[in-house]
């Protein structure tokens, strides 16, 4: 399996554009995928400077409703004219950080025939599931962003997410957005060989509890390959502790 960071806040190239968000190419024996469309049309540019033919896609997944996995959906919508994109059902729910600043998706495309709104766990063949956030995220997690309700703004509780669960030549590959729900719960739960995707700890100190949560970690024999909302600070200090993690930077590509 081929894994190519078509979009995210690196550069393993000179020629690559990077914004706050996250879009992969992911090539299996059956399918290609792409998971997440960053926040703008720049994956699609980076996608054409790698050689990479989205028309050519047959599997879109969202991992969730923010704008930075979500925003290029229509310049995707405009580049694939097969291919349905997967998102929890509560996707276009109103996303906010905090009560002003609106994160979500452009809720125009949610009726677009394409879109597969998915409300529980998916097995969608032999080698692709997807998996919904279904436990009950504290609202500590929330780390400020929310979702407007009728009656007000509340704890954003990341029903919206998503993982997608690849099962090839033996592998459980495990491929998460920004793993809003915990990234300890989300290994608990999956116990994946190979996990990919944003830990969301750029707003945490280096040093305890960072360096607990690399320990625990550290405690199953999953490989990590991490970006994003990570950070790079935070990525060096885990990188010191965590051997088998290592960063996918935007247009990288590794074989798992």
């Amino acid at each position: 399996m081929k894994i190519t960071s078509l979009l995210e806040n690196t550069a393993h190239r000179a020629d690559m554009r990077t914004e706050h968000g996250l879009s992969l190419f992911i090539e299996t024996n059956r399918h290609k995928i792409l998971f997440d469309m960053g926040q703008s049309e720049l994956f699609a540019k980076n996608a054409a400077a790698l050689g990479i033919a989205l028309s050519e896609v047959d599997i879109a997944v969202l991992s969730h409703g923010h704008y930075d996995h979500g925003g290029g959906m229509r310049r995707f919508l405009s580049e694939n004219d097969r291919a349905p994109i997967y998102l929890q059902k509560d996707a276009f729910l109103p996303h906010y950080h905090g009560e002003e600043r609106y994160i979500g998706l452009d809720t125009d495309l949610e009726k677009d025939s394409r879109v597969i709104r998915v409300s529980e766990a998916l097995c969608i063949d032999e080698e692709l599931s997807l998996h919904p956030c279904d436990w009950r995220v504290p609202p500590a997690l929330s780390a400020g962003l929310t979702e407007q309700t009728r009656t007000g703004f509340i704890p954003d509780d990341f029903r919206h997410e998503q993982y997608l669960l690849i099962e090839e030549d033996g592998k459980r590959i495990l491929i998460s957005g920004c793993s809003h729900a915990g990234i300890l719960n989300i290994v608990e739960r999956f116990s994946p060989d190979v996990l990919i995707g944003g830990f969301h700890f750029f707003h945490m100190p280096t040093g305890n509890p960072l360096a607990d949560i690399a320990k625990n970690l550290n405690a199953y024999p999953t490989e990590y390959y991490t970006c994003h909302c990570t950070g790079i600070e935070q990525y060096a200090f885990l990188k010191e502790l965590m051997p088998r993690l290592r960063y996918l930077s935007c247009g990288e590509s590794i074989i798992v």
